[in-house]
C-alpha cells in the first residue's frame, strides 16, 4: 500500500478508536479491550498484518515510555507521597514474590521448564499504568489507597522489564541468582539517578528560559523525559523508571503553561495507546488463540487469586517490618484484586519472543488471553469490590482539576500586559483604566510578587496585569489599554481611542 492509503487507514483507526471510547467509558472498562479488539478485526477480518515481534517490541516500549511520562506528568505528587513507600516495596519485593508464585505453580501444573516458568511470572508481575490510571481514577478511593496503586504501577514496570530481558538473554538465568539481583538493583539505580537529574534541572531551566511560543512548553517537558529514557539506557539503566521520575517531577514543578503540557501529554498517550494497542491486536493470531485459552485461564487464576494476594500479603509485612505504613487487611484485599494487567505483560512477553526463546510464541498468546480475560473480569467489578470491601470513599471528592485559565468554557479571554518604560499607564490608578463593565485586574504582579490590586491601586512601570474579559469585550479592552498606554487617563478626552 501506498502512504497516502497508510495515513487514510491510520486515520480511520483512530477515529474509531476515539469513538469507541466514548461508547465504553461508562462501562468502567479499559479502553485497551476495544483497541485491541479493532487490532484483532483489522488482522483477521481484513488481512492487515503485523508479524514482526522485533519491530513490535521496539515500537511498544517506545509506546509504554509516553504512556509512563503522561501518568507521571499527570499524578499529583501530593495525594501520591505517603502512599510512595509501600508502592516501592509492592514494586520490588511484590514483583518478585508474584513472579516466583506463577512460576512455581505453572511449572508444577502445565509442565514448564524452569526458565520459560519464570519468564511467564515476570511478564505477568507488572500492573499497568494505563488501565489503572484509566479505571481507577474514576473510583472514589481514599487518597491513600488509590496512590499505592497509582504509584505501584508506575514504577512496577522498571524491575519487570529488567526481569524479563535479563531471563530471555541469559543463557542461564537460574544460575547466578547473586549476579542476577545484583545487575536488577545497578539498571534501577542508574534509572533513579538519571531521573532525579534530569527533571529538576529540566524545571529549572524551562522556569527561566523565555520560550518565544506557548506551543513550545509542552514539546520541551516530553523531550526532556525522552532525554531521560535515552540517557539512562546508553548508561545500561532503567529507562523507564528515569522517564517516570522525571515526568513526575516536571509535573509537580511550577512551569509555565503546565496545563497545556498536562493536556498535550494526556493527548500523546492516548494516541500511543491506541497505536500500541491495535498493534498488538494485530501481532496476535486469532487462529491460535484458542490453544491458549485453558493454559491462560489456569495462569491468570493462580496469578489474581494466589501470586497477586502473596505479593501484597508480603510486601505489608515489609512495610510494617520497615515502618514504613500499614496496610489494613480490606486495603490488602483491594490491592489484590485491584492489580490490573493490560499492554505492560502483552509487550513483555514480545522480549522472549524476539530473542528467540523456545516456546516463548505459546507465552505470548497465553499472555494476550489473560489480559483480555481477567480485564473483563476485574475492571467492571472494582467499585462493587470497593463497596464490599468498606474501601469507597463516597465523600472524597475525585481529583479535582484547577487549571490555570480554562477560560474557553467561560467565553473569556485572559490578557497579559506588561507597562513598559515611558508607558502613560505609570501613575494610573485601576478605577482610572475605565474598563467596560465585563473585564477586570485580577492579579498584578511587581518586582516578583503577586498581589490583588484595590481600585486605588497605582500602577508602577514593569509592572504586569493580568485582565480577564468577556470575548465580546476584548477587543475594546485592547483598545482602551492601548489609548492609556499612549496618552494616559485622559485618553478619550483627547479623542485617542487606541485604534493603532
Amino acid at each position: 500500500m501506498t502512504l497516502d492509503v497508510w495515513l487514510l487507514l491510520g486515520a480511520a483507526i483512530v477515529i474509531a478508536a476515539i469513538a469507541a471510547v466514548r461508547l465504553v467509558h461508562r462501562s468502567g472498562l479499559p479502553t485497551l479491550l476495544v483497541f485491541l479488539g479493532l487490532g484483532l478485526m483489522l488482522s483477521a477480518g481484513f488481512g492487515v498484518s503485523f508479524e514482526s515481534p522485533h519491530a513490535a517490541q521496539q515500537i511498544g516500549l517506545t509506546a509504554l515510555a509516553v504512556i509512563l511520562a503522561e501518568g507521571g506528568l499527570t499524578t499529583t505528587w501530593s495525594h501520591v507521597k505517603r502512599s510512595v513507600p509501600i508502592a516501592m516495596v509492592l514494586a520490588t519485593v511484590g514483583v518478585a514474590v508474584s513472579t516466583v508464585v506463577v512460576a512455581l505453580v505453572v511449572q508444577a501444573v502445565l509442565g514448564l521448564d524452569a526458565t520459560t516458568a519464570l519468564i511467564l511470572g515476570a511478564v505477568l508481575a507488572s500492573t499497568d499504568a494505563a488501565a489503572v490510571f484509566s479505571v481507577l481514577r474514576r473510583l472514589p478511593l481514599p487518597p491513600r489507597l488509590a496512590g499505592v496503586l497509582e504509584a505501584e504501577s508506575g514504577f512496577n514496570d522498571a524491575p519487570t522489564v529488567i526481569a524479563v530481558m535479563l531471563l530471555s538473554t541469559s543463557a542461564h538465568p537460574g544460575a547466578g541468582l547473586g549476579t542476577f539481583l545484583l545487575e536488577t538493583l545497578i539498571e534501577l539505580v542508574i534509572g533513579a539517578a538519571v531521573g532525579l537529574a534530569v527533571g529538576p534541572a529540566g524545571a529549572f531551566a524551562l522556569r527561566r528560559v523565555a520560550l518565544p511560543a506557548s506551543g513550545l512548553y509542552p514539546i520541551a517537558v516530553l523531550a526532556l523525559t525522552f532525554v531521560s529514557y535515552g540517557g539512562a539506557v546508553l548508561l545500561h539503566g532503567s529507562g523507564f523508571l528515569a522517564v517516570y521520575l522525571t515526568a513526575l517531577i516536571l509535573g509537580n514543578s511550577r512551569l509555565p503553561h503546565r496545563a497545556a503540557t498536562r493536556g498535550f501529554a494526556e493527548g500523546g498517550a492516548w494516541l500511543a495507546q491506541i497505536g500500541l494497542f491495535v498493534m498488538l491486536g494485530m501481532l496476535a493470531d486469532v487462529h491460535e488463540l484458542p490453544s491458549a485459552i485453558v493454559p491462560g485461564l489456569i495462569t491468570g487464576t493462580v496469578l489474581v487469586l494466589l501470586a497477586r494476594p502473596a505479593s501484597v500479603m508480603v510486601s505489608s509485612v515489609v512495610t510494617r517490618a520497615l515502618r514504613l505504613g500499614w496496610v489494613s487487611w480490606r486495603d490488602q484485599a483491594f490491592l489484590s484484586w485491584a492489580g490490573l494487567r493490560g499492554a505492560i505483560p502483552i509487550v513483555l512477553a514480545t522480549i522472549p519472543w524476539a530473542a528467540g526463546v523456545e516456546g516463548s510464541k505459546d507465552i505470548f498468546n497465553q499472555v494476550f488471553v489473560i489480559v483480555i480475560v481477567f480485564t473483563l473480569v476485574q475492571a467492571p467489578t472494582l467499585p462493587f469490590a470497593a463497596r464490599v470491601l468498606g474501601v469507597a470513599a463516597p465523600a472524597e471528592v475525585h481529583d479535582l482539576s484547577v487549571e490555570s485559565a480554562p477560560l474557553e468554557e467561560l467565553n473569556a479571554d485572559l490578557l497579559q500586559v506588561r507597562i513598559p518604560p515611558g508607558s502613560r499607564l505609570h501613575g494610573v490608578e485601576i478605577f482610572e483604566l475605565r474598563l467596560p463593565g465585563g473585564a477586570a485586574v485580577t492579579l498584578v504582579v511587581r518586582d516578583g510578587r503577586s498581589f490583588v490590586p484595590a481600585t486605588t491601586t497605582r500602577l508602577r512601570v514593569d509592572d504586569q496585569l493580568l485582565v480577564v474579559t468577556t470575548a465580546a469585550c476584548r477587543e475594546q479592552v485592547e483598545r482602551r489599554l492601548r489609548a492609556v498606554n499612549r496618552s494616559g487617563k485622559l485618553a478619550g478626552w483627547f479623542g485617542e481611542r487606541g485604534l493603532e
